[in-house]
Formats: C-alpha cells, sequence, structure tokens
C-alpha cells in the first residue's frame, strides 16, 4: 500500500460572526492531567460515493469553532500551570492518494501499514490531525489523530459526530459542556483511596524496550454474538439471582485468563487488568453527557496467576465486576482531593501511571472499550463508514474491544503479545473450557 501526500495544510476555525479572542486558556483538569500524554490514532473507511475534501474540511472548520480547544495549543500560564492555550491556531488537514484499491487492503489487518493512513503520533504541536486518503476505486478512508490530554474517547467521539453534522449542514446539538473547573475539592479533603500505584506512582528509572519490539504483534480476534452469548452465560453461571456479568466484563475475564495462558508465566505472579471507567454517570451529581474532557479513572481487578488459571470464569468475571464497581462517586472525590494536593503530587515528585512509554505489559493487561461509543455514526453527507478500528499500536499486552463493521453485535479484540506466545493464544482463544 503506497500512499503519495497530495497537500499538508492548517485548518483553523470557522466562526460565524466576530471571532472570539484569542488570549484566553483553560486549565487542564486533574483527570486530564492523569491521563496519557501522547496523540491516539483511529481510522474510518467510506465507499463511494464519497463527500469532496473540501466539503469535510468546511465542516471540521464549522466543528473547531464549537470545539474550539482543539484547535490551540497545550501550554503553561503565568503560574507554570498546564493548560490548553485558545490560540486557534488550528489542526493538520493532510491530504492524500492510494495507488491500488482499498479492497486489495481491507479489511485492514493491523500492521505497521495502518500509520500510513494518518500523520504521525510522535512530536505534534497540533492537537487534532486529519489524513483524507482516496483510493483508486473512489473509496475514502479517513486517518484521525487527536492528543488524549486534552480529550477522552467519550468527548473525541461527540466531536466526530459533531464534525459529521456541520458537513451535512445539521445543527451541532448538544453543544458540548467545556468547563474543566467543576472538579472542585472538599474542604477539608478526605482522601479515602491509596491512589499512588493507581493514577500515580513515583518516578521509575526507564527501562529500553525498543530490542524487542519486532517482536510484538498486532492480533485481531472476532468473537461472534452466539459467542458472546455462550461466554456471558458461563461467566454468570454462579451468580445464582444477581445480575449476569455484561458482555465486557465477560469478554475480559475470558480474555484475561487465555493470554494469561498463552504467556506461560509462574503461578505465584501478580496479575492485573488495567480498565478505564468514565465517571460521568459515576459521580454525585451526574457529570453531563456533554462534558469535554478526560473524566477516566482506572480498575486493576487483581490476582495470582495460580488462581487466575485454576479457578473457573466466574471468578475472573467477579474479579474484574467488584474493581469497576468500586471506582465510584466516593472513589472519583477522593482522587480530586488527592490530585488537588500539590505537597502529595508535586513534593512527592509522582507521575501518571499513565505511561506512554511503558511498551509491555506483561504479566499485566490493559483493555480499551470502545464498544459503547457512537464512532460509527461518523456520517459526512454519504453514509456511516463500513470500517472503523485503532490504528497499528504494538503495546505488549494492550487490548482494544470494537463493535464490528457486521453490525451484528459481534466484537473485535485487537490484541498485542509476543509473537511467540500468539500461538497458542490462537489455539485456545475460542475455547470454553
Amino acid at each position: 500500500m503506497n500512499i503519495k501526500i497530495e497537500s499538508t495544510r492548517i485548518v483553523k476555525p470557522l466562526y460565524e460572526g466576530n471571532p472570539p479572542i484569542t488570549t484566553s486558556h483553560v486549565p487542564l483538569s486533574v483527570f486530564d492531567k492523569a491521563s496519557f500524554d501522547t496523540h491516539i490514532g483511529i481510522i474510518y473507511a467510506y465507499r463511494p460515493p464519497t463527500p469532496s475534501n473540501s466539503t469535510i474540511e468546511l465542516g471540521l472548520k464549522k466543528a473547531l469553532a464549537v470545539y474550539r480547544e482543539w484547535a490551540g495549543r497545550l501550554g503553561k500560564d503565568e503560574k507554570g500551570n498546564s493548560v490548553i492555550l485558545l490560540n486557534d491556531k488550528g489542526v493538520k488537514f493532510v491530504e492524500a492518494s492510494g495507488d491500488t484499491t482499498l479492497d486489495k487492503v481491507m479489511p485492514f489487518k493491523p500492521s505497521a501499514s495502518l500509520l500510513n493512513l494518518h500523520p504521525s503520533l510522535m512530536g505534534v504541536a497540533e492537537l487534532i490531525q486529519v489524513q483524507l486518503t482516496r483510493f483508486k476505486c473512489g473509496s475514502l478512508v479517513v486517518g484521525f489523530t487527536s492528543q488524549h490530554l486534552v480529550a477522552d474517547g467519550h468527548s473525541t467521539s461527540n466531536f466526530l459526530v459533531a464534525w459529521g453534522k456541520a458537513c451535512r449542514e445539521v445543527m451541532i446539538q448538544p453543544l458540548p459542556l467545556c468547563d474543566r473547573t467543576i472538579f472542585s475539592p472538599r474542604n477539608p479533603p478526605r482522601i479515602e483511596y491509596d491512589h499512588v500505584g493507581a493514577e500515580y506512582m513515583h518516578k521509575q528509572i526507564k527501562k529500553d524496550d525498543a530490542t524487542i519490539l519486532d517482536d510484538i504483534m498486532v492480533h485481531k480476534v472476532h468473537f461472534t454474538l452466539e459467542f458472546l452469548a455462550k461466554l456471558k452465560a458461563k461467566a454468570s453461571a454462579m451468580n445464582g439471582d444477581a445480575k449476569p456479568y455484561s458482555t465486557f466484563e465477560s469478554l475480559a475475564a475470558h480474555l484475561w485468563r487465555t493470554i494469561t495462558k498463552a504467556r506461560n508465566l509462574g503461578g505465584f505472579e501478580t496479575t492485573h487488568i488495567r480498565i478505564a471507567v468514565d465517571g460521568r454517570a459515576r459521580l454525585n451529581p451526574k457529570v453531563p453527557s456533554e462534558y469535554f474532557g478526560n473524566l477516566v479513572l482506572w480498575a486493576f481487578p487483581t490476582t495470582k496467576v495460580k488462581d487466575l488459571l485454576r479457578e473457573p470464569l466466574p471468578y475472573a468475571a467477579k474479579l474484574i465486576h467488584d474493581a469497576v464497581s468500586k471506582v465510584n462517586n466516593n472513589y472519583f472525590r477522593s482522587f480530586i482531593d488527592f490530585a488537588n494536593s500539590k505537597v502529595i503530587v508535586e513534593e512527592d515528585g509522582l507521575v501518571p501511571t499513565a505511561d506512554v512509554d511503558k511498551l509491555i505489559l506483561c504479566p499485566n493487561l490493559e483493555v480499551d472499550s470502545l464498544l459503547r461509543f457512537p464512532f460509527y455514526d461518523l456520517d459526512f453527507g454519504t453514509g456511516c463508514p463500513y470500517i472503523f478500528m485503532p490504528t497499528f499500536l504494538p503495546v505488549e499486552g494492550l487490548m482494544f474491544f470494537l463493535p464490528s463493521f457486521i453490525g451484528d453485535g459481534s466484537i473485535d479484540a485487537f490484541i498485542a503479545l509476543f509473537e511467540d506466545n500468539l500461538a497458542t493464544f490462537k489455539q485456545i482463544c475460542y475455547s470454553l473450557e
């Protein structure tokens, strides 16, 4: 797949009437600061007929006028605090062409060639980057990258839907809630949980993982609706009259066990899964779905390898369910109090556990679920995408769950593992034993 870059330019917000002042800034919230300081890349594919590049660009300009933070830059205020500068410097917009028809490379398999479909994720000043790649058959691939410190997956998916509305000349409603100052610490603060080791950690000496990156493969696994139903029933078999575990909990438990088995770990090693938990519905009072920014903390279900593999599937599912349940309003409030304590965070030299430089998670896992986000609703005017997927991200132990493009409720899991462990994983990933 040879991709030729035709043009690169900066796209700025298009305001109706007088543009706002460009000297203000938005402070990063405690949730933003705890997030991953990196660009995240996703890829869409559209069958012809597709809208023109100019239509997509105009819609982007209009959407940026509503979600103004994306057109700014990360920086510091006069006190040295991390902020988003609302300077309207704009986002990167790339036009490209492919030398083949899209059906020869679709559905995309997770490989380094996907990195050609969006701008580089490294050393980026812009907070959003867009690449439109046209193929000989008339198909369009949209590569989109966004800085995670600005917004989580929930907020980013809302922006993408708004971008599509702007292209279709539909009013962007509901408007985003752009107030990041709503998370005030309590007086006096009540730090009721241990946040060192969960959201923050002491600085560590970096290990160089680069020498073995070539050994990490990203594998796509398709789980049918029938398989997921059987898995959910098995995971919930010991629940009695209690509510069955969710499809996500059941699948995460299954993959935790199968990947741990494929890794051939020692029985007395400890293993955990890092699971993102959205705080919008968990905080009391609830934060509107339209809140724009990061509002995620993590659950860390943990156990010994021997217990995870010896006990049946419901054991792992319960660990996950219980750990996620504990990340509740009290936990979020405790974190707000903790993260606002400069004595604890700054003087102790703590850094976020959301470490983009950690390329090997073994014996642990991280799962990012995109199952409930409206990523498939990005309609530029000629229909929704027929494929949506993350870019190639070879972080050993990282998993993404996506609704399959088949649209029948099945799930695609993108899983990064060492090549030596992949053969075993493929043999057992569909086993319900």
